[in-house]
């Protein structure tokens, strides 16, 4: 399957990058539904009021939860949490919240570079497998694509027995 994440310029923002180009969100989301089989976007909570009105119907709004953010000085109710649109190319393999808890990121390069914990919770809410292909339209930092690299070679460990189940091992391993 083709994924696609994209993290623009949030719309208002341009100035923040060396293109100080606004991007088109219109062109944006319909080259992602027509173009992918599942995709991802990232904004910040002002560019929902344009971006909600052009979400298609299998599009979630999630969050990333900055739980260290920067104070803005004046800012009396401080940003801190990013919505996170997933359109997943299927379910998710296992249960994964709407939402992730992970700092941000200091001297990566580029403002708003994604930790690891952030891109591999993605990949997980957007049913990602590591046979599928991952495009970062907007690689920045290149912080999403690293982090795809590793999570795709990951080693998938037997899940561990239960705490019951550990007791009647060993309440059987007293019984002669």
């Amino acid at each position: 399957m083709r994924f696609a994440y994209a993290d623009p310029p949030y719309p208002g923002m341009a100035n923040l990058y060396p293109e100080r180009t606004e991007v088109d969100h219109v062109e944006l989301i319909e080259r992602l539904e027509r173009d992918y089989d599942g995709w991802a976007l990232s904004t910040h909570t002002p560019g929902l009021r344009l971006i909600v009105p052009l979400l298609p119907d299998r599009a979630r709004i999630c969050a990333w939860v900055k739980p260290w953010a920067v104070m803005r000085p004046g800012a009396r109710l401080q940003y801190a949490w990013e919505p996170v649109i997933v359109a997943p190319v299927r379910p998710p393999a296992r249960s994964v919240h709407d939402w992730i808890a992970a700092n941000i990121t200091r001297g990566r390069g580029i403002a708003g570079a994604k930790p690891d914990a952030f891109s591999w919770w993605l990949f997980a809410a957007a049913g990602l497998g590591p046979d599928d292909d991952l495009e970062d339209l907007y690689p920045g930092s290149g912080a999403v694509s690293r982090a795809w690299d590793l999570w795709r070679r990951q080693t998938v460990l037997p899940v561990a027995a239960s705490r019951r189940e550990r007791r009647r091992e060993q309440i059987g391993a007293l019984i002669p």
